[in-house]
């Protein structure tokens, strides 16, 4: 991945920016553009905003207002001198994907599934501007999650937020912008990936840190540098091993996974790679993980030994995020080549499917623990859900304005939380998962 400074990389043509309303300047329409909220110190950044914003509750939308013609994110159209037809079609065409490998689309197209769209998986439940994602690194988009449909956990600057759906209740449960808290060995971490799942939040710095906290526990459990060279930790996660105990993984710049446990946190494992690793994650049973880097083949190892079981070859450019289905035997990556790839372990010489996003590259996936649906994320704009059963054929497109800083479905499957990253419109939004039955939306 991009080094040292690819958080602050710039792009300000003019032409990517429409100018006809002042509140859309902070929206990024290029790949690499780092929204204002989020240069120089994001300790400092938007509290003025939060505050304004707290003060104005009216802001949020939910879905009995979206069905009597409220825009979902807020957004007074009217106001505005394009409409959002106008608009959209102007980003989708002017937006520029970032790349770090040159490479020739054709024929890259004509692998991808042809897809039937138009369908509701997801319904739109609610839109709150009293939680702000914030994003360090335009590559590093796992920046929420979601331990069930009315707990969110989140990044904002150097904190880690809990928002309830619940009670509409945003919380500060971790702060990194010093030592205050004596358990913190590390200071002013600027937070690049999170995952949270039974009760333990795992989170990774731009100078290669991770943080370790049990969030039913006072104080930080663990903390560390993990790299001399302050490579930065891509990518974190929390499995299951094979063998039973829970484990973390960390997947680093400096080319190297390292597996702890979590009983005291000592580092078991650490394999090296020919590049700097950009994304980990084990299956759920526990014996394969998947290492994407700084190559346009990826790699599926023994999780135990790190030793290389399949080589991934299709993709034209680099990966930045993976997922497994919950039958282990299904591997989704998403590169920047704006394509993601599904692999059956059984027979990787060759995808199984080829999936293609609307404008950008695939920086995010996830799969519903009851394997049925998988969602996709570009870098702003688009989330794409996939029905599983239908062989990935039947798509919903949910289509909103912003930096995406991550997506995460509820253990349950029945909320699609989204963390859109904006100076004036950040946000988390919730979908609810469509059954065959309707919900009222009254209280009783």
């Amino acid at each position: 991945m991009l080094g040292r400074m690819a958080h602050s990389f710039q792009n300000d043509d003019p032409d990517y920016t429409l100018e006809d309303y002042s509140d859309f300047d902070d929206w990024s329409s290029s790949e690499g553009s780092t929204p204002r909220s989020h240069r120089g110190d994001p300790f400092d950044a938007d509290l003025e905003d939060d505050f304004d914003v707290i003060k104005k509750p009216k802001t949020d939308t939910t879905a009995a207002e979206a069905r009597k013609g409220k825009d979902i994110q807020g957004l007074q159209w009217d106001r505005f001198s394009f409409t959002r037809e106008e608009y959209r079609e102007n980003r989708v065409n002017k937006y520029k994907n970032f790349e770090s490998l040159s490479f020739s689309r054709e024929g890259l197209d004509k692998e991808c599934m042809q897809l039937e769209k138009g369908n509701k998986f997801y319904d739109f439940q609610f839109n709150t501007r009293l939680v702000k994602s914030t994003i360090l690194h335009f590559q590093l988009r796992s920046l929420v999650s979601a331990t069930s449909k009315h707990d969110v956990y989140l990044v904002q600057n150097y904190s880690f937020m809990h928002w309830s759906a619940l009670r509409n209740k945003n919380k500060e449960v971790l702060n990194v912008g010093g030592r205050a808290d004596p358990s913190l060995a590390v200071s002013r971490v600027q937070v690049t990936t999170m995952s949270v799942k039974d009760n333990l939040l795992v989170a990774g710095g731009f100078r290669g840190e991770l943080i370790c906290k049990y969030l039913n526990q006072a104080g930080v459990a663990f903390s560390t540098k993990l790299t001399a060279d302050d490579a930065i930790t891509n990518a974190v996660d929390i499995f299951s091993s094979s063998s039973g105990p829970k484990r973390v993984v960390a997947g680093n710049n400096d080319a190297h996974v390292r597996v702890f446990d979590t009983a005291k946190f000592a580092c078991i494992n650490s394999f090296q790679f020919p590049w700097p690793v950009n994304n980990t994650s084990v299956s759920e049973d526990g014996k394969l993980m998947a290492v994407l880097g700084d190559s346009a083949d990826g790699l599926v190892v023994d999780a135990q030994s790190g030793k290389v079981i399949s080589n991934l070859r299709g993709h034209r450019d680099y990966s930045f995020t993976s997922a497994w289905h919950p039958n282990s035997q299904i591997l989704a990556t998403g590169n920047q080549d704006m394509t993601c790839r599904l692999w059956d372990m059984r027979n990787t010489a060759e995808s199984l499917a080829v999936l293609k996003g609307r404008m950008g590259a695939i920086r995010g996936i996830k799969f519903t623990s009851d394997g049925c649906f998988m969602a996709m994320a570009e870098p702003a704009d688009f989330i794409h859900i996939f029905d599983v059963n239908a062989g990935y054929k039947r798509e919903q497109e949910i289509d909103l304005f912003g930096e995406i800083a991550g997506i995460s479905f509820s253990p349950d499957t029945e909320a699609l939380f989204v963390a859109v990253a904006d100076r004036n419109y950040g946000s988390l939004m919730e979908f609810n998962r469509r059954h065959h039955y309707q919900y009222l939306d009254s209280f009783f």
